[in-house]
């Protein structure tokens, strides 16, 4: 935790109703994003990764159910901000790029009509100079010939144009926390790595501070300055990227890096690594680890009671009763015994 951070999640919990219950999508997740700096939130699908931005950015649908401790963005209490002014923050000091920018651009409006209503909303800027800024944002992302581009249609553009549109219209505002669920999910390798450089160059230059929710540690080295894994709607391990890569304490955390192929030394045709059994039901209540199912080190002290994610070095927390750490030195020290 930091003394003064930009981002500040306290207790975030989010269920959903719908005809056969109640889903606990998110339970009780906390964490922090120092100014200027970029946390990655990384799981597999269904770890609850979406839903906690979708509730940081009060997009959830109407079924949904969110409850905090604090909320803050920037010194703001967003718990405290009804939906009018919610909505002036969100857009103009945080802002959201989406998985797959074809449904979340309009189809029936042009690219610059669409770009300019975030200046004419925001900022109060006449129709000419927000079609203006606009040629100039596709300009600033790498989209050639910007000025007949604002005319086009999403059609009309590549997946990798249009994801490029959603950033610079996010940005058009520069906003001061920017959201990134999965963005280059969709595109090709060679695309992808294109937006992640582009995104990473943007937040410099804009002093930005970045969620960016994503499944794979591949891109997590590349862009996060601290990692947050998501399981069963929980955090399970926390920690600055780099220990988080060298020393993995949870075993959910560590069979996702062992599902990495390694340039150089993985050879062609070997087996890679996967983590057995499906991800838990988040229906109901949840007694002990949630991957107590799936995990080789489950005990049954590990199935029953309630597991916090409490902190196993300075910068490090896990939410695990024999953290891989332990697990070792104890093993360790049993072979030095004997």
């Amino acid at each position: 935790m930091t003394a003064d951070p930009f981002v500040s999640v306290e207790g975030l919990s989010i269920d959903i109703t719908n005809a056969r219950g109640t889903i606990h999508a998110v339970r009780d997740v906390s964490f922090t994003v120092e100014r200027g700096k970029t946390l990655c939130i990384v799981g597999e699908s269904g770890s609850g990764k979406s839903i906690t931005s979708l509730g940081l950015m009060g997009l959830l649908p109407a079924t949904a159910t969110r409850r905090a401790t604090r909320l803050q963005v920037g010194g703001t209490d967003l718990m405290a901000l009804g939906p009018r002014a919610m909505a002036d923050v969100r857009g103009n000091r945080m802002a959201m790029i989406f998985q797959e920018p074809m449904t979340s651009l309009n189809p029936c409006l042009t690219i610059g009509e669409q770009m300019a209503e975030m200046l004419t909303r925001h900022r109060g800027a006449s129709r000419k100079l927000a079609f203006e800024n606009s040629a100039l944002w596709l300009e600033k992302v790498g989209i050639p010939a910007a000025l007949t581009r604002i005319d086009q249609f999403p059609h009309q553009l590549s997946g990798g144009l249009r994801q490029r549109v959603m950033i610079a219209m996010m940005l058009m505002c520069e906003p001061e926390l920017i959201i990134a669920d999965e963005p280059t999910t969709a595109l090709d390798v060679s695309i992808q790595a294109q937006i992640l450089h582009l995104l990473s160059s943007l937040q410099r230059e804009l002093s930005m501070t970045m969620i960016f929710i994503t499944h794979d540690l591949g891109v997590v080295s590349r862009i996060a300055d601290d990692v947050a894994v998501m399981y069963g709607g929980q955090l399970v391990e926390t920690a600055p990227t780099a220990d988080l890569f060298a020393r993995p304490q949870h075993p959910y955390t560590r069979g996702l890096i062992d599902c990495i192929p390694i340039p150089g030394k993985t050879k062609p045709g070997a087996h890679l690594g996967s983590i057995p059994g499906s991800i838990p039901s988040l229906m109901g209540a949840m007694e002990g680890c949630a991957f107590a199912p799936r995990c080789a080190a489950a005990t049954a002290e590990c199935r029953s009671g309630k597991l916090d994610l409490t902190r196993y070095s300075a910068n490090q927390s896990v939410r695990c009763l024999n953290p891989i750490g332990v697990a070792q030195s104890s093993a360790a020290t049993m072979e030095k015994t004997e």
